[in-house]
């Protein structure tokens, strides 16, 4: 009855976002134990905390990019267009325009990858963050930048192949991040 509600909670973020979350539904399956404790990093995963929500998006959407540029990345595009970023700040960053995207998202882009990748210029990224938002900016941006969704899907044998993505009705074609 437990796993029933659960895989319940799981399909309706599945809904919610028209998301294939199956390795999840496998996870739960396999390992309660492994999913209730998964389930205690969504928390720390929605920290935002002293840092422009476009950056803290874009940060996350890199993070992803640099993973998968197929259904975690456009679960992102999703998430920041639910929680009201500005569709053609995202479609930006997904075609790469940093210009058009703006100084906090194109920011948070270029810090998600660089942490994401462990790109040399990480160190020096996440000074600016701190100089730019502070040091709980600093540690939101961190946060947003973690790349276990990707991870734990492709580690659970569900990795999928690059696509466009789409950012309110339009089909925008990727700009590589990794």
């Amino acid at each position: 009855m437990f796993k029933s509600y659960l895989h319940g909670k799981v399909a309706a973020m599945e809904r919610a976002f028209g998301y294939d979350a199956r390795y999840i539904h496998e996870m739960l399956d396999a390992s309660t134990a492994a999913f209730l404790k998964f389930g205690l990093f969504q928390p720390m995963s929605a920290h935002c905390d002293g840092v422009a929500r476009e950056a803290w998006f874009a940060a996350k959407l890199a993070a992803a990019m640099s993973e998968d540029c197929g259904p975690c990345a456009q679960l992102m595009v999703d998430m920041a267009l639910k929680a009201g970023v500005d569709a053609e700040i995202i479609a930006a960053l997904v075609g790469g325009d940093w210009e058009r995207a703006g100084a906090d998202a194109a920011f948070g882009y270029r810090y998600g990858l660089a942490v994401a990748t462990n790109a040399p210029e990480a160190v020096a990224l996440s000074a600016e963050a701190q100089a730019r938002y502070g040091r709980r900016g600093l540690v939101s941006l961190g946060v947003a930048s973690a790349r276990v969704y990707p991870a734990l899907k492709r580690g659970l044998g569900h990795g999928a192949a690059c696509r466009k993505l789409v950012v309110a009705g339009d089909t925008i074609a990727v700009r590589q991040a990794a």
